[in-house]
């Protein structure tokens, strides 16, 4: 087994036996959620990773620092778990938009949220150099919201979608995990919400990262069948033919009926049509762990390193042999896939 290229002097890159190079970092900032949606975790929840375990603000803006001045990352995306329920999620930010990439800018900023508390927090995540939100939501269906995801909270998700629209956090993105037999008929709602109030809406394939025996291969609803039930109410063109290591195929959409309602949504077919010959990202847990892939079996521990003297060399080092043996592919259509151990909450979207 080879190795990762020795890092020299300026900056170094992530780059794997594959030719990618990851440019695009996410941080999982906790794995603790406000929420319980169901193709996520189970109804009591999951065991949180204890204080002591997690990483300090400190650590995490010395690893991001790493990151981008070391390793070549250009935009940094922090999710949880919710990343809002992280007190230090300001400061990391602004922490984060001191820092300079290899293209002379400062790094680009995003967070996933659920959107509870957002309309509180936005401007002053804002300030701290916030560029965009991406905010998850499977229904506008009140008691439909309620049953995805355990909580009857959806007017709080509607008041932060409104308070990022309204800061000029855009584009603001509205992702929606669509479900057979649970939210399908939230697809043309959710499309004509998005196209009246002027956000992207995505629609992303269930994944195998929830509780034990909730996804299978057949039950998921597939990128085609999506574009089936929007093509009998609105009108396709593809918008993103050339998307590079962008995760969503883009689509123009008209709405028959009434032909001022226009706009743009997403779709990740992460199952059906990977993109993993384009992935650029690496990931850090909020324990201190680095995975090469959202389906890794395996994880690089960089929190020990640390708090044991490890220079930054050491974790750039540690940091680029991780991601040097990158799979070709998450393997799901594989036989001997293997769904990892850790759920979405604690991965990190």
């Amino acid at each position: 087994m080879g190795s990762a290229p020795a890092l020299g002097r300026g900056r170094s890159l992530l780059t794997d036996t594959y030719g990618r190079t990851a440019r695009d970092l996410r941080v999982s900032l906790t794995d603790r959620c406000n929420l319980r949606c169901t193709y996520c975790m189970p109804e009591e929840g999951v065991e949180w990773t204890p204080t002591d375990q997690t990483l300090t603000v400190d650590e995490f803006n010395r690893l991001i620092r790493i990151a981008v001045e070391m390793l070549g990352i250009r935009q940094v995306r922090f999710t949880g778990g919710e990343p809002l329920l992280h007190r230090g999620l300001e400061q990391i930010i602004a922490a984060t938009k001191k820092l300079t990439t290899d293209e002379e800018a400062a790094p680009r900023t995003a967070i996933t949220t659920n959107g509870l508390g957002l309309d509180r927090r936005v401007q002053r995540l804002k300030d701290a150099g916030l560029d965009r939100v991406n905010i998850s939501l499977d229904s506008i269906d009140k008691e439909r919201y309620a049953r995805l995801t355990r909580r009857d909270r959806l007017p709080g998700v509607l008041k932060g979608i409104a308070a990022a629209i309204e800061h000029g956090l855009h584009p603001v993105k509205v992702n929606a995990v669509i479900m057979r037999g649970i939210n399908e008929g939230d697809v043309i709602p959710l499309t004509e919400f998005a196209l009246v109030h002027g956000f992207q809406l995505r629609f992303i394939e269930q994944m195998p990262l929830g509780p034990g025996g909730v996804w299978t291969r057949n039950g998921m609803v597939t990128a085609e069948q999506i574009i089936d039930m929007l093509s009998q109410r609105f009108a396709l063109t593809p918008a993103n033919d050339n998307r590079g290591s962008a995760p969503a195929a883009l689509w123009n959409v008209t709405d028959r009926s009434d032909q001022t309602l226009t706009g743009r949504i997403g779709i990740i077919a992460s199952v059906s049509q990977p993109f993993c010959g384009n992935c650029d990202r690496t990931r850090l847990t909020s324990d201190g762990c680095i995975r090469s892939c959202l389906f890794s079996t395996t994880e690089t521990p960089l929190r020990e390193m640390m708090r044991t003297g490890a220079t930054d060399t050491e974790l750039a080092q540690a940091w680029q042999q991780a991601m040097f043996f990158k799979p070709a592919g998450h393997g799901i259509d594989d036989p001997s896939f293997l769904q990892p151990a850790r759920g979405m909450s604690q991965i990190g979207g």
